[in-house]
């Protein structure tokens, strides 16, 4: 008998394109505090972190009190936002990515997982607003485990689906997906269409750096035979 497979996928910027939320909500959390916000660039480089080691990251010269006020107000921005429009709902999925988990879901033998960055509200807004909730077996946020690239939530996935870390694959588009997977275990693929460089992914240690969902199948396979 085969041996179950899991793929784990992370959420903003592998499945969802949702960097203008992101950068929205962050921009206004700094603006409330009366603070210049960060650039662009320096806000996604640390999407798939949660909430309060972001804003660490992105102001570390701030006291802790001025964080939490920070993180709050990210918080804020992006519940308003969904009440106003939706948010993540507007978010689109990248091109193939429906079809690409349409196709693993399909194979008796593949599990498939979520670990993001995202806290579980935000993680339930997506799943509903794209039907992607039956896809998943197990989902993991950062509301419930350490941040990435602690592989807390890799290993709570391997317990809740029976799956070995030897048959496992982390799908992530930033470094802190790479770092996790690799911690856990797992095979890593970079996805070169989110928010952290191809340079930066393979400097993490991707096994595989893939330019599209056309080429997830192939690089699953290849890899998952490495290690059988």
């Amino acid at each position: 008998m085969t041996e179950t497979q899991l793929v784990v996928f992370d959420v903003d910027g592998t499945l969802i394109d949702s960097q203008h939320l992101i950068v929205a909500a962050m921009e206004e959390g700094f603006r409330a505090e009366g603070l210049a916000p960060p650039s662009r660039a320096e806000i996604l480089g640390i999407v798939g972190l949660s909430l309060p080691r972001a804003v660490e990251a992105l102001a570390p010269e701030l006291p802790e009190a001025t964080l939490e006020r920070l993180a709050e107000g990210y918080r804020q921005a992006f519940v308003a936002a969904r009440e106003r429009g939706g948010a993540e709902a507007h978010a689109p999925l990248y091109p193939g990515a429906r079809e690409a988990l349409d196709r693993l879901r399909a194979d008796p033998g593949v599990l498939l997982g979520v670990a993001t960055g995202k806290a579980r509200r935000g993680l339930d807004h997506v799943l509903e607003s794209h039907d992607l909730r039956d896809l998943f077996v197990t989902t993991q946020t950062a509301d419930e485990h350490p941040s990435k690239p602690h592989p807390s939530m890799l290993e709570t996935a391997l317990v809740e689906t029976g799956a070995r870390a030897e048959r496992a694959v982390m799908v992530g588009d930033t470094e802190f997906d790479i770092a996790m997977g690799r911690a856990a275990g797992f095979a890593t693929i970079g996805v070169a269409w989110g928010y952290h460089p191809r340079a930066r992914l393979e400097a993490a240690g991707a096994d595989r750096v893939i330019e599209d969902f056309a080429a997830l199948d192939a690089a699953l396979a290849a890899l998952l035979g490495e290690r059988a």
